[in-house]
């Protein structure tokens, strides 16, 4: 089982989130908080795996709460579940140590799948977030040097992950299986020293070569 939390101060939605994980076979939420404040006040001792965290709350924000905690135990998943598709508060999410990025109006489906992927390495984003962030990376500048340290196939990937393919899509033009997908980013984000997407791709394609 996948261990959640959730950190949400809508009660009514918080209480929804609850009742869409209670009908997987494979997630179990234990725990649910209003606030920030008191997530961090169990946090040490909580067995959890994936926290479903929301950006906008009163007193600590999701985002602080995420900086404040990931440091304290990186095993330890975040994924933004926020009404905002804002490109500032996506970066400042993900530079906190956030590894996803879910638009509250996503299907439970695919939350579902969201929080599996994260579990698995993975860094799940909604579709209209990676269009944002695919659109943040210039066209043809690159770090080109970098670029050739990779493999003909991991240059492949990247380059696909750079036009905002999902892992899927990728796997379906390469012609290899979607665990091999993850295999090959997994190599990348260890040879680039990062732990997500985001961060792999302003490597490669770093912003001060706009």
């Amino acid at each position: 089982m996948i261990r959640v939390v959730i950190v949400e101060d809508d009660d009514e939605l918080r209480e929804t989130m609850e009742a869409f994980l209670a009908t997987t076979d494979d997630i179990e939420c234990i725990g649910s908080y209003a606030n920030a404040e008191d997530f961090i006040s169990t946090f040490k001792t909580l067995s959890v795996q994936v926290v479903l965290m929301d950006i906008t709350m009163p007193g600590i924000s999701g985002i602080q709460c995420v900086s404040m905690l990931k440091s304290k135990r990186p095993d330890v998943q975040f994924l933004m579940c926020t009404s905002h598709v804002d490109a500032t508060k996506t970066f400042d999410s993900l530079c906190a140590g956030a590894t996803g990025y879910m638009v509250k109006n996503s299907s439970p489906q695919s939350l579902f799948d969201a929080i599996r992927d994260i579990h698995k390495g993975g860094s799940p984003m909604s579709p209209q977030i990676a269009r944002m962030v695919v659109n943040s990376f210039p066209d043809k500048k690159k770090n080109q040097g970098l670029l050739e340290t990779f493999t003909t196939r991991e240059q492949e990937v990247l380059t696909a992950l750079a036009k905002g393919h999902s892992y899927k899509e990728i796997a379906d033009q390469l012609f290899i299986s979607f665990e091999t997908v993850r295999t090959y980013l997994r190599k990348i984000y260890e040879k680039l020293q990062v732990h997500s997407k985001v961060e792999a791709l302003n490597k490669v394609f770093p912003k001060d070569l706009y």
